[in-house]
């Protein structure tokens, strides 16, 4: 049928309609009467900042740019904050922040906007999660989920957890080392689920931040299920260096020792973790650098939580595909073309029997290292160029993800030569069910 795509997971096939121009997921969803339980990809980014904490804009103008940038659900992750009860804000005489203030009366209006003068200062109240989701949230077109990014640590470095469609804020749980800061943060968000019945999942943020996390830590980490390996902020070293693996090679390294170990996959974000949203550069953390696509039957937060915890979505920092099979026989990727652009998809994965032996890597003062794995983990099985790649699955693999590198530049790139791409989940040959595995299974 004109108009259509397909996605095919684990052998089971699901229409997903094209919008308007054929951009899958790129403009608000329409509601389409009689078609509730088709399936459809949509576009969100899961780790964004406002003035709630330590973003440079008002909720309600982020919001707004998402939406109008072809983004059909977002979540505000404000470090330590629900954005509930009171807060104030002053101007001050910061250009940019009068400016920012001056752009939000102007779009929002003087009935909307809630501020008053303090002398010769002006102070504004920020509109709270509820407030702002009443103005801008357009069901079936337009999700806002509530989340939270717990923002933790221990010594001297920062420890992270998102919480998406957070009920309750919880507060920084801490602990006596990165690894126990982690999972004590990660029981709070599966504790308050379990509680509430409300469905929510904690992620990983950027775990190559100051170093502060390593695979090890991530190996040993329980109810965890994703994590950020891709994030758009300057200083979060996605690509590792001479000491530290990227963030790909740790999720290799994940994924291989879990596994190994009979333990359930290790999914993979790509996330924004915006927080400046009137200059744009490369030492910026700016909107738009990665999202993730998600494969749901309705724009509502249960179904892109049901859709995420069976690894029915992926990554992407701007490359966009239009089908996914992935069964016990073969893995296909259908990539949405650009006129003049280049494609290779890399299907990598570790085969059964690899070397397991790793060695310590000597850390400079105050840092925390991954330990050093053989090269048998995180292979290269195939690499194809084309729009069209498919993988045979031999199956002695103990899993096969997908890396589409393209070779358009990277609008707004961190880093020089950065061009776009997407990360497919997981695939574990022999066990498919693991993709429909509860996040808390673990636990």
């Amino acid at each position: 049928m004109q108009g259509e795509s397909y996605i095919r997971v684990n052998g089971g096939i699901a229409t997903v309609l094209i919008l308007a121009f054929g951009l899958v997921g790129c403009q608000p969803a329409p509601e389409i009467e009689g078609e509730a339980d088709t399936a459809r990809w949509y576009k969100g980014n899961l780790h964004t900042h406002s003035l709630w904490s330590d973003g440079d804009d008002y909720p309600e103008v982020i919001i707004d740019w998402y939406r109008e940038n072809g983004y059909d659900f977002i979540a505000l992750s404000d470090h330590n904050t629900i954005a509930d009860g009171e807060k104030w804000i002053t101007v001050g005489d910061d250009p940019q922040r009068k400016a920012a203030y001056e752009a939000y009366v102007e779009r929002f209006g003087d009935e909307w906007v809630v501020d008053t003068l303090d002398g010769a200062e002006r102070r504004v109240r920020l509109k709270t999660f509820d407030e702002y989701r009443s103005l801008l949230e357009q069901p079936g077109r337009f999700l806002i989920i509530r989340s939270e990014e717990i923002s933790d640590g221990f010594e001297s470095k920062p420890v992270h957890i998102n919480a998406t469609n957070i009920k309750e804020h919880i507060k920084p749980q801490g602990g006596g080392s990165v690894l126990e800061v982690m999972q004590n943060n990660v029981n709070a968000v599966l504790d308050q689920r379990a509680r509430t019945g409300q469905a929510m999942f904690p992620h990983l943020n950027h775990p190559n931040f100051v170093w502060a996390v390593t695979a090890e830590d991530m190996i040993a980490l329980e109810g965890e299920r994703f994590f950020e390996v891709y994030n758009g902020h300057p200083l979060v070293h996605n690509e590792g260096d001479h000491d530290h693996p990227g963030t790909e090679r740790m999720w290799d390294i994940v994924l291989t020792q879990r596994l190994a170990q009979g333990r359930p996959v290790l999914f993979g974000l790509a996330t924004d973790d915006s927080h400046h949203y009137h200059q744009y550069d490369s030492t910026r953390s700016n909107p738009g650098r990665g999202w993730v696509m998600v494969r749901a039957t309705e724009l509502t937060p249960e179904a892109i939580i049901a859709a995420m915890e069976a690894g029915d979505f992926y990554g992407t920092s701007g490359v966009l595909l239009d089908d996914i099979e992935q069964n016990d026989d073969q893995i296909a990727i259908r990539i949405r073309p650009e006129p003049g652009v280049r494609y290779v998809t890399r299907f990598i994965g570790t085969r059964q029997g690899y070397d397991s032996t790793s060695t310590a890597v000597l850390p400079k003062s105050g840092e925390r290292v991954t330990r050093r794995y053989s090269d048998d983990i995180g292979v290269v099985l195939a690499e194809v160029e084309g729009t069209e790649p498919v993988y045979q699955v031999q199956g002695d693999e103990l899993y096969v993800r997908v890396n589409v590198v393209s070779s358009k530049p990277k609008a707004n790139a961190v880093h020089a030569g950065e061009v776009e791409e997407a990360w497919v989940q997981p695939y574990v040959p022999g066990r498919s069910a693991e993709r429909d595995a509860p996040v808390n299974q673990e636990r």
